[in-house]
């Protein structure tokens, strides 16, 4: 088996509507770099960017099922106002890190009522089809310590 790589990328996301959602191209950004199988980044795009090798410019669009998963409605659900003890005010759009019992979750507000908040612990980009432009900078052998930790050093 191959010795994974590192691989550093500069990219941009955009929706299927044409919006800029992220771009590592915006001033004061470094590319993104990350090392191979690791599941630094989702699965659509690594696969999209196996073999590639810097100078490559590749644009690909991700499912939803190997990007963020489908939007789950078990996951949108009521929760008692009293949840959110401490905090004075509470919109939507605010996120919170939940704890659950598979560890800490982060949850997004969709909505306020009298007793209770509506909250969504769906991905934000869950159900998006995601339209990548990338750009590859540089790739170079994984060190056994990144290979180890599962990250770039």
């Amino acid at each position: 088996m191959a010795q994974p790589r590192v691989v550093t990328i500069h990219y941009t996301l955009t929706n299927n509507e044409g919006e800029q959602l992220d771009s590592s191209r915006v001033e004061g950004r470094e590319p993104l770099s990350y090392v191979e199988g690791a599941q630094n980044i989702i699965g659509g795009l690594e696969s999209a960017l196996t073999e590639k090798d810097a100078g490559d410019q590749v644009k690909v669009s991700v499912e939803p099922s190997e990007g963020y998963g489908e939007v789950n409605e078990e996951l949108v659900q009521p929760v008692p106002r009293s949840a959110f003890e401490g905090v004075d005010t509470i919109e939507p759009g605010m996120q919170f890190q939940a704890q659950t019992p598979g560890g800490p979750q982060i949850v997004r507000v969709v909505e306020v009522g009298d007793d209770t908040v509506t909250i969504d612990a769906n991905h934000p980009l869950a159900g998006e089809t995601l339209h990548f432009d990338v750009e590859v900078v540089e790739t170079r052998e994984a060190t056994d310590e990144e290979q180890e930790h599962g990250h770039v050093h």
